[in-house]
């Protein structure tokens, strides 16, 4: 869950909330005034964290969802509505994210939301949006029990929530990935899995895990680290005594960083991998001057190679935006107009005006939503996933991430 200067990208850690609040314009008879009268506002808010080690991520998705509002209204997308803005700071803190979804929930005007950005904090808001009937779709969740429950591992998939989608494929995908690239790729058979013990870095490293060793390679051994900490000396030489010729982490870059940096400093000259959560350059900046080399994966493809990007990295260029787009910018732009084609199709289908079971509604449109989005096709599949599966792999080479494999997916 990451920056990027000039990738559009993705995960995590896995993410931004956008809210559409809905302010109808009625005359004394209750009916609503067309385009000929007063316009219905729907706000889109983003509920991401704008502060604290994350907030790259954060501030990207917000600005990438106000951009999508700003072409919504300059296109007059949906007749009659106009979108506006509206944000709050989860702090990637799961009981703050949970508050914030409270919050919004009272308010009888939401309709959807986009985000959030952490897995851990999406698992304390997704029921809250239930039993609202409340819409949500992260740009950056890629823990896979949000989508398909607990027992996904052992293939007994079970829909939790069907309020709950996103555009950001899931870690049963990037951690099998990340573990065919290091395997078959970069050729690596002993590695070292190091996870920060939360929801989305230990997931997606158990996954990673159980990948690698099904390809034959060796799980040299394994260790957790503290979130904010900042020494890992300790590990550093676990890690440099196991005889690993790999690191794989799951966790975010602050940590991520670090380690790379300990690990060799160590003496253990060897390349750490991890997920979306350390493709950022603030990862290079805590690893120091021994990071070529180190390897990580993130879910999409990167702006270059995507013609359907082009537009929204000049818009987002030319709107002026202090804060990059970052990992998830692209994927969040997605999720916003999701949810706006959600609301242009209920309002189509009930005469130009905003039906009275609204939530309702939108959650039946999300099901049915199809378009192409800044990302790739943009549609979801019977677990509210994306049916989008590109992924790619990025390596630090003089100092900045370079994309060395971009494919899609497939068993």
């Amino acid at each position: 869950m990451r920056h990027r200067p000039s990738l559009l990208l993705i995960t995590t850690f896995t993410t931004g909330a956008l809210v559409l609040t809905a302010c109808g314009s009625r005359d004394d008879k209750g009916s609503d005034k067309g385009d000929s009268g007063s316009r219905t506002t729907v706000a889109i808010g983003v509920d991401s964290p704008f502060t604290g080690s994350l907030s790259a991520l954060g501030l990207g998705i917000k600005n990438s969802v106000d951009l999508a509002v700003r072409t919504a209204n300059k296109n007059n997308e949906v007749k009659g509505v106009t979108f506006k803005l509206v944000s709050t700071d989860d702090q990637a803190v799961p009981g703050t994210g949970q508050q914030n979804a409270a919050k919004l929930v009272a308010d009888k005007s939401v309709l959807g939301v986009v985000g959030p950005l952490n897995s851990g904090v999406s698992q304390s808001m997704q029921g809250v949006f239930a039993k609202a009937n409340l819409a949500q779709v992260s740009p950056a969740n890629t823990n896979p029990a949000l989508s398909q429950g607990d027992s996904w591992g052992s293939g007994q998939k079970q829909r939790p929530f069907k309020t709950y989608f996103r555009t950001a494929t899931t870690d049963v995908i990037q951690g099998r990935f990340a573990a065919q690239y290091l395997y078959n790729e970069a050729k690596k058979r002993k590695v070292f899995v190091v996870d920060d013990k939360q929801t989305y870095g230990a997931g997606l490293a158990a996954i990673f895990s159980q990948e690698f060793k099904r390809l034959g390679g060796q799980v040299a051994g394994t260790d957790h680290l503290t979130v904010k900490e900042t020494d890992f000396s300790g590990i550093a030489n676990k890690i440099k005594n196991s005889g690993a010729d790999s690191v794989y982490f799951g966790g975010q870059y602050p940590e991520g960083g670090l380690l790379s940096g300990q690990t060799k400093k160590a003496g253990a000259r060897i390349p750490e991998m991890g997920g979306d959560g350390i493709y950022d350059p603030a990862f290079i900046s805590g690893a120091g001057k021994d990071d070529d080399g180190d390897l990580a994966t993130s879910v999409g493809y990167p702006v270059e190679q995507l013609d359907s990007a082009k537009t929204f990295v000049q818009n987002y260029k030319d709107a002026g935006y202090k804060d990059p787009y970052a990992a998830y910018g692209g994927y969040s732009y997605d999720a916003a107009w999701s949810i706006i084609q959600a609301v242009k199709k209920i309002v189509e289908d009930n005469n130009g005006k905003l039906p009275g079971d609204a939530r309702q509604k939108v959650v039946e449109a999300m099901s049915k939503v199809s378009f192409d989005g800044v990302t790739g096709h943009v549609s979801f599949d019977e677990y509210g996933d994306t049916t989008n599966k590109q992924l790619t792999v990025y390596q630090v080479v003089n100092h900045q991430w370079k994309a060395v494999k971009s494919s899609t997916f497939k068993d």
